[in-house]
């Protein structure tokens, strides 16, 4: 289907969003007797929550030297950055389910992409929810929950209504008029496979672009409500697959220039099969061109996504927002490019695992600062919650990183956990990998240990070379490192039996139906 003009598209769309907007600002929010007043609420701060798709810890203020992320830097340079922060499920369903729950996978239930919780824990509160029960106004532009990346972009994907007063859902011309021109190594295989374009068309025509403009829309009619607050949240899709990005962002990037390992087979040799299931068959396509390619395009994806992040910086700064404005900046999971020979996401090393997160606030003494403590996305909730003195469920298993924000050398829970599954679904004799990063160490168990144990020494070995649990037939563990392996993978066992609700693990309602704005 082609439209004759992206811009029809477009101003029809605005339409329709502008009288939700006006429906959804003049219509009180039904709150029970318990929620503040016009006076506390206006006292509270707002909440502008953006979230990257795909995006990994290459970033300017994280000590790439190549990739250019200037706006994402400067929010860096006023708020407080998280060294090491990970996501919980190295894939984008689960995770932002835990995220936006405050909960593990395994209290969610969901381990796959394509479901929502309301389909295992309905009755939960989910963090924009009760922002909104709270007496906030809450909004959605783009990808929080999960969608099918490109073919449900336009559309409110595996999105939950309940946690949005209003939803924006553009759809550029990345996804209406660019697919034909997409590289890919797989045929008619965008989302879940390696394929890059750089395009001819402005920011203004992708879908990312048509976001940071509707965010600046919807803050210029926030900042007119003094008496409410909002909570935005702006989930961009790039630099998810396929990375389509004006051309101009590629410009940076000259191809010799970016960056191969040349140590792949010698890397991979004391790994534990299950730690290189995520390769796929595609990926043997690759010669060092296409991978250079690849990463090019990744990188000018980025840049692009942090060009909207600017935009919509400035229209906080424009409309007189940011001095009482939590801005949060995050991804949904790391992302592999090329390390181990491995390629995107689902596996529990470092690059895949490790998210950027910065925080940025008024009143914040760790303002411009680095916290070295492990956190992990499940913490955004408690956080945020406690923030804006909105009340959250009790059965949150994040900590809150208030005391962190305040003095970064606070040592926090002083772990974060991080999971996967292996095979389609448990019900089909898959298996879990559960990883447990501390401030120096990561252990990761593969089916409890049975398939496979990996320990790393980050104090020594921080790209995660040498798998000190690796036993070979002419050596054994050293005493030293196997209490190590014990104790971490006793408070590992414990957290997993923790996170878990007594009743078991959550069922998933399934369903089949993935939301396609072209073809429904």
């Amino acid at each position: 289907m082609k439209f004759r003009s992206l811009q029809t598209l477009c101003s029809l769309s605005f339409f329709f969003v502008a009288i939700h907007f006006v429906v959804a600002f003049s219509t009180p929010l039904t709150a029970n007797a318990d929620s503040p007043n016009a006076s506390e609420s206006a006292s509270r701060p707002n909440v502008l929550f953006m979230i990257s798709d795909d995006l990994n810890c290459r970033l300017g203020c994280y000590g790439d030297p190549l990739v250019k992320t200037p706006n994402i830097d400067r929010l860096a340079a006023r708020g407080v950055r998280f060294e090491n922060a990970y996501c919980q499920f190295p894939l984008c369903g689960p995770s932002r389910n835990s995220m936006l729950c405050g909960l593990y996978p395994d209290a969610t239930g969901i381990l796959r992409n394509a479901e929502i919780f309301r389909q295992s824990i309905p009755q939960h509160i989910s963090l924009p929810q009760a922002f909104r029960l709270s007496g906030y106004f809450a909004a959605r532009i783009g990808k929080l929950y999960h969608y099918n990346v490109p073919n449900s972009i336009g559309t409110n994907g595996h999105d939950d209504p309940g946690s949005w007063e209003m939803e924006i859902n553009p759809a550029g011309c990345d996804r209406m008029i660019e697919e034909s021109d997409i590289f890919t190594l797989k045929k008619n295989s965008f989302g879940g496979t390696l394929s890059w374009y750089a395009s001819p068309r402005p920011d203004a025509e992708h879908t990312d672009g048509m976001m940071a403009e509707e965010a600046a829309w919807v803050l210029e009619r926030c900042a007119k409500r003094k008496d409410r607050p909002f909570f935005l949240a702006v989930g961009f899709f790039r630099p998810h697959t396929p990375y389509v990005a004006p051309k101009e962002y590629f410009e940076p990037y000259a191809l010799d220039e970016m960056p191969l390992y040349d140590d792949v087979e010698q890397d991979r040799l004391d790994l534990p099969a299950p730690a290189l299931m995520s390769h796929k068959r595609e990926h043997d396509l690759l010669n060092d061109d296409l991978r250079r390619q690849a990463i090019q395009a990744y990188y000018a994806s980025t840049t692009f996504m942090d060009a909207q992040v600017g935009k919509v910086l400035d229209a906080l700064d424009a409309n007189g927002l940011s001095d009482n404005t939590i801005v949060v900046f995050t991804s949904d999971h790391g992302y592999h490019l090329g390390q181990k020979g491995l390629w995107q996401k689902q596996s529990l090393f470092e690059e895949s695992a490790r998210v950027p997160m910065i925080i940025a606030g008024p009143g914040f003494d760790g303002e411009g600062k680095a916290a070295e403590a492990p956190v992990g996305l499940i913490d955004l909730y408690p956080t945020l919650a406690d923030l804006c003195d909105v009340e959250a469920p009790s059965n949150l298993a994040g900590q809150s990183l208030s005391p962190i924000l305040n003095d970064v050398s606070e040592p926090g829970r002083g772990y974060t956990i991080s999971q996967v599954m292996r095979g389609r679904s448990i019900e089909q004799d898959a298996f879990l990998g559960y990883s447990i990063r501390t401030p120096q160490y990561r252990l990761t168990l593969w089916d409890d240990g049975e398939r496979g144990i990996e320990l790393y020494d980050h104090q020594a070995d921080p790209l995660e070379k040498r798998n000190l649990a690796y036993r070979s037939d002419s050596s054994d563990i050293d005493p030293a490192t196997q209490t190590t392996i014990d104790s971490l993978a006793k408070t590992l066992r414990n957290q997993i039996k923790e996170a878990t609700p007594k009743e078991g693990r959550p069922m998933v309602l399934q369903t089949d139906w993935a939301p396609n704005l072209t073809n429904p």
